[in-house]
């Protein structure tokens, strides 16, 4: 609930406008009697400018007693007003409409002193005629003169049944009501005047009935006309209560269908819109309808604010310009304009977004939650959906789970609402700003751009958080700079067969005469080494060979024989083979150091399994 539903309530209700008598305070008004003048309610609007929201709060003369009559979390001792005639009440998404009315009601009767009754029309003569009006016969309406009453209206009044007299039993009178009138159409317009806060059928005469179901009629067939605001509104309780709709997406569309052609196109008043939106939306939880189709209705607000939380919750599953621009929803707003970012571009963003992700995993490591402690936990708070508006359940709703958002989940359990959200109220007011306050000094130090700013002792808490993200940017720009060497494998072959033309240029006519011309490379296999297993393993892209002095490395013994024998380039053959097995190893398994070559033992074990755990 919110200020703006009880200003319009006193409006309505009791012609009670909202005065500001203090120009030098815009946030501070107050509801007065228009009769005697006195003060029901004392409102106030504050801007918390750490959480980005107003803050709405009341001091409200309805007297304290009803602190114990009525408990509930909204209602308080008072805030600015002194003395036990004053009751303060906080507005938020708990704070119960009905019960805030139902105190207003009472401040203004503790207000006022008699009454004053006030003739629409002064007679025009001394002389005033009455003529003889029939009574009913007991137990039915009192009819209006020269209108006539259609069966059908006749038959609803009477089915309205006083008890109690509670808005609840209101709210089943008009669903009563309604079911029975649901396809009645008339033809008697009315374009009168008529105001009253949750307008029923029990509250208008017949004149303005007619009026209504004529105009309902007109609505159904989709021409949108002029009609007084509280009559609308009863179009709108009916269609959140089912009536004249086939089911609860039939009833959502036709709501959306009157906002458009009613509200938004002019014909109606524009302040419907607010409510609607949020009696859709929880019409939509009521009914568990799709949660794309609620968040359509949704605050666009309210889901930022729960997108920007999600992001917080998990910054590792998030870009680092989505979680800056969630700080931003939170923090200072000027935080994208810090010289860190309009200097350095997606550098500073990155390093911004790093200083929340090591903020987070930094204080887990040492058993704490910064994110708790900047906004506190999912907690849950009551619900009312659809309170301020007529409405009524046959039987209590069956428990249910609701999640519009992550952040934001709706629970029924035993016909009781509650909503689980991060409430404002309960943010660390100094530990998002101040987290990020030191972040921004430190990074403007560390990147010498813009002035740098002023150091705080009680923001001293976050430094290690900035200091951890500079030491890990220092290390990855070292590695950047180290030199590096890129061995194209793909080009081994051509590289081998250089290398054997280089040697073969190098040698002399006396040396080439010594030597054996060399066998063809790929049909003569080189002699076996002593106790050669007999069957060879296979090992893919890698010449049998090249696998026999692999074996031979496994075995312990020299591989010098056999790399003469083939006149191989022992960096070469170990390039092959450590190219062979790295998909699988993910590292060399062979060292050259010139003509030696050696097996790093680290990896034996899974070479052999690799081989089909065979012997060597």
């Amino acid at each position: 609930m919110e200020l703006s539903q009880l200003t319009a309530y006193a409006q309505l209700k009791f012609h009670m406008r909202e005065q500001r008598p203090w120009p030098d305070f815009p946030g501070f008004s107050v509801l007065a009697d228009p009769v005697t003048g006195k003060w029901a309610a004392l409102l106030m609007r504050q801007w918390d400018s750490d959480s980005g929201e107003e803050i709405q709060r009341c001091d409200m003369r309805c007297g304290q007693q009803v602190l114990a009559q009525r408990p509930a979390p909204f209602l308080s001792k008072p805030f600015r007003m002194k003395g036990p005639n004053w009751v303060g009440v906080t507005f938020h998404g708990g704070t119960e409409p009905e019960t805030v009315f139902r105190l207003l009601d009472q401040a203004v009767s503790q207000s006022q002193r008699g009454y004053t009754i006030v003739l629409e029309q002064k007679p025009t003569s001394a002389a005033v005629v009455y003529a003889d009006t029939p009574l009913s016969a007991p137990g039915k309406p009192f009819p209006s003169i020269g209108e006539e009453v259609p069966e059908k209206i006749y038959q609803m009044r009477g089915l309205y049944q006083c008890r109690e007299g509670t808005f609840a039993e209101k709210c089943q009178n008009f669903y009563r009501q309604g079911k029975f009138m649901e396809d009645y159409e008339d033809d008697r317009p009315w374009n009168g005047d008529y105001t009253r806060y949750f307008p029923t059928y029990h509250d208008l005469n017949v004149r303005q009935l007619r009026g209504y179901f004529t105009w309902r009629a007109q609505v159904r067939r989709g021409e949108f006309t002029p009609i007084a605001t509280s009559m609308a509104y009863i179009y709108v309780y009916e269609l959140l209560n089912g009536i004249g709709a086939a089911s609860p997406e039939d009833a959502l569309e036709k709501l959306q269908a009157f906002q458009t052609g009613f509200v938004e196109s002019g014909v109606g008043e524009a302040s419907m819109g607010k409510n609607l939106r949020q009696w859709m939306l929880e019409f939509a939880v009521l009914h568990n309808l799709p949660p794309q189709t609620a968040r359509s209705f949704a605050s666009p607000q309210v889901l930022r604010r729960d997108e920007a939380l999600v992001t917080l919750r998990s910054p590792q599953e998030a870009t680092d310009q989505a979680v800056l621009e969630a700080l931003c929803a939170f923090g200072p707003k000027k935080l994208e304009e810090s010289p860190v970012v309009k200097k350095e571009g997606a550098r500073g963003v990155h390093l911004f977004a790093e200083v929340w992700r090591q903020g987070l995993a930094l204080s887990a490591q040492k058993g704490e939650d910064l994110f708790t402690a900047c906004f506190g936990r999912l907690d849950s708070y009551p619900w009312s959906p659809l309170s301020n508006a007529v409405y009524w359940e046959e039987r209590p709703h069956p428990d249910a789970d609701y999640a519009l958002d992550p952040c934001r989940i709706y629970r029924c359990r035993g016909g009781h609402w509650q909503e689980e959200r991060y409430e404002n109220l309960y943010f660390g007011k100094d530990k998002l700003p101040g987290l990020l306050h030191q972040a921004d000094r430190l990074l403007r130090k560390y990147l010498k751009t813009g002035h740098y700013l002023r150091e705080k002792p009680e923001e001293a808490w976050a430094a290690p958080y900035v200091e951890a993200v500079l030491e890990a940017e220092r290390a990855a720009a070292l590695e950047a700079a180290r030199p590096k060497i890129t061995i194209d494998l793909s080009h081994l072959e051509r590289i081998r067969r250089d290398a054997q033309a280089t040697r073969e240029s190098l040698l002399t006519d006396e040396e080439r005469g010594e030597e054996e011309p060399p066998p063809p490379p790929v049909e003569e296999t080189p002699p076996p080494a002593p106790e050669q297993p007999d069957i060879c393993p296979q090992v893919p892209g890698l010449e049998p060979g090249y696998v026999q002095l692999l074996l031979a490395l496994l075995r312990g013994e020299p591989t010098a024989p056999l790399v003469q024998a083939h006149k191989w380039m022992p960096s070469v053959v170990a390039d092959a083979i450590n190219q062979a097995f790295f998909d699988d190893i993910g590292d060399n398994i062979l060292e050259c150091d010139g003509a030696a070559i050696t097996l790093v033992e680290d990896y034996r074990e899974e070479i052999l399994e690799m081989l089909g755990g065979m012997n060597p």
